[in-house]
């Protein structure tokens, strides 16, 4: 009996262990603006991670709150969010956010200055408690017809995403919270949006090596605390599996080749790249055992059935022998040492980020760094002589179909700007093939401002172009994509991108402000 009663326990303590790891593993997200009691309660089981989205933001006040409801249950929690600046932005959510994204810095290439914007940005996302950043991306967009990178991308230079990606890595770190730098191996070549599909990028090795990689070294050198895997297929790393899923790609080249010893998440699990080719749980435990670390979801899976499922899938594969022990125990530990770092080397790297910084002054708040920076990346071309507006325009945004990772609910444009500046702008949404002429017959006799995203990714945004100037030659142009079509317009101004700032700069422009 008594033999019996030890051995219960021996196992009663391996299960908890394991099922504790499972936790520590996972970086879940859940519904609403205050945490909820499964959440709570997992953090007491072993979760170690919490991932944040838009609409679990409704002020810097109740986020500031929020965290403080998570670190009451766990203290060294890691709260994560996507907050790339820019297009995609979940602090800002509401209202578009107050910092460029990588396209407007890398046009301006100033490595200070985006050492500076990614430091504030972490000084706001500090202050309201969140410790972890799914950014920077690194990836090089070497494909103009990609459809999910774009504008989060530093440009299509090598050499320009690398030293940037540095800079931002070291600016975002200094102010206390851990960058996470995206997607490995690369995700710039590409003309899937793996949210939809499962990527397959063909380059040879010499091509991934020189271009694709090159970023991802600069950030390991900086001192990236995490990086974020892709979910694409390379075949000439791996024929079969996708990067996140792949021991050549996580552990062989990251790992091994690159020297990397921090955290390795992967990108959201419940994208159907991974979940309708292998399934969030299996894809879960593929991923653990290709050496991934942390698995992101909750994306669109956020309640606690998904939380449970993923553990026990986890638990069920060590005791099954597919998934190793020690590898599971080995992430969990990654997990954990980061979130030590959260809590009692973060002023430490502060203090080093002041320093590498060039002075203390330069880690002060600077609350107009980002406006600075989007009236920077302004790039304008003039076909006739331009007047500024005094009277107020009709503007006209051409509206892509919204890039999952941006999200439909995150405003763009210039309109909200110009009202602002011009009481009375107004404004329509378009698209389609009628969408020249139905802005034509909105717009009346006022001036037009036609604002486009990615004009030369989109046929009929340029045939709505060509409609306009036809028959109004004084139309202003806004292109808030990747400028690859040719400057056409009156005016023509590229922001390269959609923030709320990046609209501002454009808005000053054509008002003259």
């Amino acid at each position: 009996m008594t033999t019996f009663a030890s051995g219960t326990a021996a196992s009663n303590s391996e299960n908890d262990s394991l099922s504790r790891d499972a936790l520590t593993v996972l970086q879940p997200g859940f519904t609403g603006t205050t945490a909820p009691d499964w959440l709570l309660r997992r953090l007491g089981e072993g979760l170690a991670s919490v991932g944040l989205f838009g609409r679990n933001i409704a002020s810097r006040e109740q986020l500031a709150a929020l965290t403080a409801q998570l670190r009451a249950e766990r203290e060294d929690v890691l709260v994560a969010i996507d907050e790339e600046g820019g297009d995609v932005t979940r602090l800002e959510v509401r209202t578009g956010s107050s910092f460029p994204g990588n396209h407007a810095l890398g046009a301006v290439d100033d490595v200070e200055l985006t050492r500076a914007v990614a430091h504030e940005l972490g000084r706001r996302l500090a202050e309201c408690g969140v410790n972890f950043n799914w950014a920077p991306s690194a990836d090089v967009n070497s494909n103009p017809d990609n459809p999910v990178i774009g504008v989060r991308s530093f440009g299509a230079s090598t050499d320009l995403a690398a030293r940037h990606t540095a800079a931002y890595v070291t600016g975002l770190q200094a102010a206390g919270v851990a960058a996470c730098t995206k997607h490995f191996p690369g995700h710039g070549d590409t003309a899937v949006d793996s949210h939809h599909a499962l990527p397959r990028i063909d380059v040879d090795t010499d091509v991934l090596q020189a271009r694709e990689l090159a970023p991802f070294r600069a950030a390991i050198a900086a001192g990236t605390k995490a990086v974020m895997s892709a979910h694409i297929l390379v075949p000439a790393l791996d024929r079969d599996r996708p990067g996140t899923l792949s021991h050549r790609v996580l552990t062989e080249l990251l790992r091994g080749e690159l020297g990397y010893e921090g955290l390795i998440v992967t990108d959201g699990m419940e994208m159907r790249a991974i979940a309708d080719t292998y399934g969030i749980e299996r894809g879960s435990v593929l991923a653990i055992a290709a050496g991934a670390d942390a698995i992101c979801v909750g994306g669109g899976l956020a309640d606690d059935e998904i939380v449970r499922s993923l553990r026990d899938a986890l638990v069920a594969a060590v005791r099954s022998g597919e998934l190793p022990e020690e590898r599971l125990a080995d992430a969990a530990e990654r997990v954990r040492s980061l979130a030590r770092w959260t809590t009692t080397a973060a002023e430490a790297e502060r203090d080093a980020g002041a320093g590498s910084a060039g002075s203390a002054a330069a880690q002060a708040a600077d609350p107009e760094v980002g406006l600075r920076a989007a009236r920077r990346a302004l790039r304008t071309t003039v076909t006739e002589p331009f007047t500024p507006l005094t009277e107020p325009p009709y503007v006209a945004a051409l509206t892509p179909v919204a890039n999952i990772a941006v999200g439909e609910e995150t405003p763009w444009g210039v309109a909200g700007e110009l009202f602002r500046l011009l009481p009375g702008t107004e404004t329509g949404s378009f698209a389609g093939d009628d969408a020249g002429r139905a802005v034509l017959e909105a717009a009346g006799a006022r001036r037009v401002v036609a604002v486009v995203r990615d004009e030369h990714r989109h046929p009929w945004m340029a045939t709505a172009l060509d409609t306009l100037l036809k028959a109004r030659p004084d139309t202003i142009v806004v292109e808030m994509g990747v400028p690859q079509a040719t400057p056409r317009g009156a005016l023509h101004i590229a922001t390269h991108g959609a923030a709320r700032v990046c609209g501002r700069a454009a808005a000053e422009v054509i008002a003259g402000a």
